[in-house]
């Protein structure tokens, strides 16, 4: 550990022989990426701000997170776009001198997979491998195309320029372990709850945990291909877990030793409230289109609460609507 904090201060990375680098790379001209420590070996590039795509943030609104050990890393994942990828890319071979051997797409959204596009050499030189659960493979072929045009529409056609579809080439299973160097990553249940197959990767020496699009804060959750009730579900596995930090759409940390990193309680507390007012809703003789009756104050403030929470709700219903009907009415307390 203490080997560890002298490295981040002194030179802000770890070094490795030099062989291990991308000898393409020509690091004079490479764009800095800041990466920040979250553990030996563990390092994450958060985006500028917690919000919605924009040209002004080339859709990089959630972390790329990286494993580095002796030479190799894996990229948890790699973002938005060609550019963003190639930025990881370079970075991990002039500041850590190590080779990217595996992406990992943690769900089907083209925030988190379109980067693949930056390694596609790699992968067909056999160089490489994209990792993801069956459902997020699956998921990716189907939606990919429009999820590129969308995406495109929203940050601009000069950010997402060379942008292509690539494919995970491998499915992961459960209890599967990543090995990167001297650092072991284990593949938990894989929960659908944000879209049809999120993956979850746990690191026990440090108790980092990967949730990507299980765990949000300050942003409404996007309710679209997974399920309410499954998402709720899952929560209290990762947080049975006991982590010390997630990575999610953002990267929460544990205040004081034991205690939850707070996005965790944040996104149980927004779906909750969502899933208890579309209850409330049905007893009330609501409709689910005249969704005035759906306000929480209390998530006004989050990035992407007029764009999301309508939708949300309505989507909500359609899961809830047979479990309504089957329960009868909601108790009052």
């Amino acid at each position: 550990m203490l080997r560890w904090l002298i490295a981040v201060l002194c030179f802000g990375g770890f070094v490795v022989p030099s062989h291990a680098a991308d000898p393409s790379t020509d690091c004079r001209a490479v764009d800095a990426v800041p990466w920040q420590p979250v553990a030996p070996g563990i390092w994450v590039w958060s985006a500028a701000e917690n919000g919605e795509v924009s040209p002004a943030n080339a859709g990089h609104v959630l972390p790329t997170s990286v494993v580095v050990s002796r030479g190799e890393a894996l990229v948890i994942d790699p973002g938005p776009s060609h550019r963003h990828g190639l930025r990881v890319r370079a970075s991990l071979a002039c500041r850590f001198k190590a080779r990217v051997r595996w992406l990992v797409n943690t769900h089907a959204h083209a925030e988190n997979v379109m980067a693949n596009s930056a390694f596609a050499d790699l992968l067909e030189a056999g160089q490489l491998e994209i990792l993801a659960s069956a459902a997020t493979r699956s998921a990716m072929q189907q939606r990919c195309p429009d999820c590129l045009a969308s995406l495109t529409t929203r940050a601009g056609s000069e950010a997402l320029a060379g942008t292509r579809t690539v494919l995970p080439n491998r499915v992961l299973a459960v209890g599967e372990r990543l090995r990167v160097g001297s650092l072991s990553l284990r593949v938990m249940a894989i929960e659908p709850g944000h879209t049809e197959g999120d993956l979850v990767l746990w690191n026990a020496r440090h108790r980092v945990l990967w949730a990507g699009g299980l765990v949000y804060d300050g942003r409404v959750p996007e309710l679209a291909q997974g399920s309410l009730d499954g998402w709720l579900a899952a929560l209290p596995r990762l947080q049975a877990l006991r982590p010390r930090q997630v990575l999610g759409t953002v990267w929460s940390r544990a205040p004081e030793a034991g205690d939850p990193p707070p996005a965790l309680a944040a996104t149980k507390g927004y779906l909750t409230a969502l899933r208890a007012r579309v209850l409330w809703a049905m007893d009330e003789g609501h409709q689910p289109q005249e969704t005035a009756w759906g306000e929480l104050p209390a998530y006004r403030n989050w990035a992407g609460y007029e764009a999301r929470h309508g939708f949300n709700l309505q989507r909500a219903w359609r899961e809830l609507e047979p479990v309504w009907m089957n329960q009868g009415p909601v108790p009052t307390k």
